[in-house]
């Protein structure tokens, strides 16, 4: 799509209205007005700010909004909205890559924004433009209601190199990953059901290292947010699904704690019905390979000394025992337990 940035004008109210009173729009930016009328969109354009119109380099049709706000010794934020039509056409990652190289022609040395963690589209336009990144700003959200949320912060230099940002953890390929029997796909805020009923049970809430909230909005919250984590490169959440019938076995999941050695450690859970079939080994095996693929040298995993069933698994996706060690483990109860610790090495690291 081509995409060119211009001043907004008169004529495009009708357009603005389509986009800032989408829900999507109004979820995120809480500071529009509820509902968005035509003159809420007329008093937007006549401010002429630091606005520009997103529009299609073809028809001139407005397709959303990038703007800035400059603060002190060269430091601006920047933000955008799209249209539902122009959403997924790359139109926000090229404006805001327009906007970053005339911004950093003047003044402005550092450019930032900020998005909601479960904004998982937003991150995406910030990496894909070559925003890298920084961290969490606790409570900098002010929603609707009066509470506070925080907010994910993204920055580019002026003297980064262009984008897209690089990831510790890319997207799976293709979407999955699949042996045929057992299909790999990203945990998402859709699956929060079927994962408050797995991990409410005692047999894996009480040995999920991972805090389980006890109730399905905490756990809805995760499941929304898992793709930021992923896309922080901290850790890549799955859901295990059987092919055959589409019915839901478990999840499993990638924490890359240990960037600098390139190792990464996997974890599943399996609910009551799709344990036994070796599923979790299969599910196992397709996302250890997966690691190698992206570069890790070492894949690692651990299990209560009492945990056979876990042993058994990992053995079976060809994990190799390499040591015991004494009260790793968080218990259920708030003692330690032992961990017996598992490995497997990528091929060509050997």
């Amino acid at each position: 799509m081509s995409v060119t940035l211009r001043l907004l004008r008169e004529a495009d109210a009708d357009a603005v209205v389509d986009g800032c009173g989408d829900f999507l729009t109004q979820r995120y930016l809480t500071f529009l007005p509820q509902p968005y009328t035509r003159a809420d969109a007329l008093e937007f354009i006549a401010r002429n700010g630091n606005d520009r119109a997103i529009a299609d380099g073809d028809t001139d049709e407005l397709l959303g909004v990038v703007g800035w706000t400059p603060g002190r010794d060269g430091v601006a934020e920047v933000g955008y909205w799209v249209r539902p039509a122009a959403r997924g056409r790359r139109a926000a990652t090229t404006a805001l890559e327009l906007l970053g190289a005339e911004l950093f022609r003047t003044e402005f040395q550092r450019l930032y924004l900020r998005t909601a963690p479960t904004n998982t589209a937003s991150q995406r336009v910030a990496i894909a433009a070559g925003f890298a990144r920084e961290g969490i700003a606790r409570g900098a959200a002010r929603l609707r209601d009066g509470t506070r949320d925080d907010l994910v912060v993204w920055a580019r230099l002026a003297g980064d190199p262009p984008g897209p940002s690089p990831r510790a953890l890319p997207d799976l390929p293709g979407g999955e990953l699949t042996d045929g029997v057992v299909a790999i796909r990203p945990l998402l805020a859709e699956d929060a059901d079927v994962t408050y009923e797995l991990r409410i049970l005692p047999e894996v809430s009480g040995r999920s290292v991972v805090a389980t909230p006890p109730n399905l909005a905490g756990i809805a919250r995760q499941c929304a947010e898992s793709q930021s984590k992923w896309l922080a490169g901290q850790r890549a959440e799955m859901t295990i699904w059987r092919v055959s019938d589409g019915a839901y076995l478990g999840e499993i999941a990638v924490y890359y704690a240990e960037p600098a050695l390139h190792e990464a450690m996997i974890g599943y859970s399996l609910s009551q019905k799709a344990r036994g079939h070796g599923f979790a080994a299969r599910a196992a095996r397709l996302v250890t390979d997966w690691g190698f693929e992206i570069g890790m040298a070492r894949m690692i995993a651990g299990t209560a000394v009492d945990n056979v069933a876990s042993q058994r698994v990992l053995e079976a996706a060809g994990y190799a025992r390499e040591a015991l060690q004494l009260r790793r483990l968080p218990g259920p109860d708030g003692s330690r337990i032992d961990n017996i610790a598992f490995a497997k090495v990528r091929p060509s690291a050997t």
